[in-house]
């Protein structure tokens, strides 16, 4: 019974180490010294918890070092533990950013028409589409939570008819002069204003589609300016 239990506590040991796993490897070591010490009478000598604590603390090293380097170039909303972090922005620079995002909503042709023709019984769709899309990217900091709340000096939000596949092509550009750049507000813009599409909408079709929600640009900041290839 002892070598079945042995054998369990080992192989959790020898899972890979995480942020969570510290305390339940130290817990883990308590629990086999009691056992071990009712069998045999005396609790095992240090050097099994000290082998142990060593190899957990040699592979939180290397799982901190791992995670730096990819802040350093990757993933900055990841701290050296794992964990999800709002990266701080305070020693950069103020500079003009730019963003502008797209996004593209399938109607069909029935629906394509009445939009067309503005007999949708809630109203003018593009028009609200318009000032949701522009209202959604005034509250993107409120909807993806690691979002810096920056200051918007100009959204603007384009909606075209497509009759060539019935759908409605969304464009979105937000501009501002922070520390941080605009593409989430972007971004957010055209996923709300297509949002909004469907919803005006919905009610002559479910089969709508929203679809390639993508940056096509930016400008400013740290990374300098970037577009898409067509």
């Amino acid at each position: 019974m002892l070598v079945r239990r042995l054998s369990t506590k080992f192989a959790a040991l020898a899972r890979p180490f995480c942020s969570n796993t510290r305390h339940d490897i130290a817990t883990t070591i308590a629990e086999l010294n009691k056992e071990m010490e009712v069998v045999f009478g005396e609790a095992p000598s240090n050097g099994f918890g000290a082998s142990v604590a060593d190899d957990v603390k040699a592979q939180e090293t290397q799982f901190t070092s791992q995670g730096s380097e990819e802040g350093a170039g990757g993933l900055t909303h990841i701290s050296n533990t794992g964990e999800a972090q709002m990266v701080d922005v305070s020693p950069k620079v103020i500079s003009k950013r730019t963003a502008t995002a797209s996004c593209k909503v399938m109607l069909g042709k029935k629906v394509f028409d009445l939009v067309s023709a503005n007999q949708m019984a809630k109203g003018d769709v593009l028009s609200v589409a318009k000032i949701a899309g522009i209202s959604g990217a005034k509250h993107t900091s409120s909807l993806i939570p690691l979002c810096h709340n920056i200051t918007l000096t100009h959204v603007h939000i384009d909606l075209k008819l497509n009759p060539d596949d019935f759908s409605v092509e969304i464009e979105g550009e937000a501009a501002c002069s922070e520390k941080t750049g605009v593409e989430m507000e972007a971004m957010t813009a055209v996923t709300i204003a297509g949002l909004t599409v469907y919803d005006m909408c919905k009610a002559a079709s479910k089969d709508i589609q929203i679809s390639d929600v993508r940056l096509e640009r930016k400008t400013g900041g740290k990374s300098g300016d970037w577009f898409r290839r067509k």
